[in-house]
């Protein structure tokens, strides 16, 4: 497969080396398995278990070999290893006939305080002033029941979130539904993710107050939003905190499944607990493949290949 996506991007080496590209890629996968031990230590990881001799490169040859490799070899690597994981009868993936997926933002991952990523990534406001690391933001589609990342973009936290899911929208397709949080119901957004034949569940911000075209059985009711035709759905939904105290609030759904026969209110409610696999997908990411390390890349060229 790595000989192949060389061969796509145009990426392979021109002459013989020691250190063809087709060994960089596995150098930079690596590099990310190890995230933290030097250089020279992951590529003795990387050749322990070759009979033949290896050459033994040293830290600038093997910083050239991950700048030879370029980012377009890993984009493609992982557009062909990225996408669904569950198989039609796998437990927990479906509801009905849909396949259900979600989509985040995640902006905890920090990278080095360097010159080169400042001028790309920024600073990241809290509340007490900046972070003392850039941060991306990083925004992917994952299939809810796997946790199989479907597609992702990521870029400078000053390009909000909707502008990112809007990225990810032509990856959707009509037998998936959709579960997304809150800053996730623009009217353009929707307007995108219908236009893809897909079906959602997303909440609502609490300003907004669709108005009520017509009252079903179950409680929810018929609306209209920006020409779109959805169903509003309104629960109180409450969690029993450790220390036991109360905490939720009311969760206003929109969504496109608009009959409250085959897709009782309370059906659509329990579904939407499903949206939280993309947050456990984020926790898997940070701290049990990072351990809340800082990424290992210097400039943005490396944080490309790295992400």
């Amino acid at each position: 497969m790595v000989d192949a996506v060389l061969d796509e991007t145009g990426a392979r080496e021109r002459r013989l080396r020691s250190l063809p590209s087709r060994v960089g890629v596995y150098f930079v996968l690596a590099l990310g398995l190890f995230e933290h031990l030097g250089t020279g230590l992951v590529w003795g990881k990387l050749a322990a278990g070759l009979a033949a001799r290896v050459p033994q490169p040293s830290e600038k040859a093997l910083r050239d070999l991950r700048r030879r490799v370029g980012v377009a070899p890993l984009k493609r690597l992982f557009d062909v290893l990225a996408g669904p994981l569950a198989q039609p009868s796998t437990p927990g993936v479906r509801y009905r006939r849909w396949r259900t997926v979600a989509f985040d933002g995640c902006g905890s991952l920090s990278v080095p305080d360097h010159e080169r990523n400042r001028s790309w990534l920024g600073r990241t406001e809290r509340r007490y002033g900046p972070t003392g690391h850039p941060r991306p933001m990083l925004m992917t589609l994952c299939e809810t029941g796997t946790r199989g990342l479907i597609a992702a973009v990521f870029g400078p936290a000053s390009k909000g979130e909707t502008d990112y899911a809007h990225d990810l929208t032509g990856h959707l397709t009509p037998d998936m539904l959709l579960l997304a949080d809150r800053a996730f119901d623009s009217n353009d957004l929707l307007a995108d993710i219908a236009a893809q034949g897909t079906q959602f569940l997303i909440r609502a911000t609490s300003t907004r107050r669709p108005p009520v075209l017509a009252l079903l059985p179950d409680g929810s009711y018929l609306t209209r939003i920006g020409g779109l035709p959805l169903r509003v759905i309104e629960a109180e939904i409450h969690s029993r905190t450790a220390d036991g105290g109360d905490f939720g609030g009311t969760y206003r759904l929109l969504t496109t499944l608009n009959d409250h026969r085959t897709d009782p209110a309370d059906h659509l409610v329990r579904l939407y607990h499903e949206r939280w696999e993309i947050e456990i997908t984020y926790l898997a990411l940070r701290h049990t493949l990072l351990r809340g390390r800082v990424l290992r890349s210097k400039d943005p060229v490396g944080l490309n290949k790295e992400m």
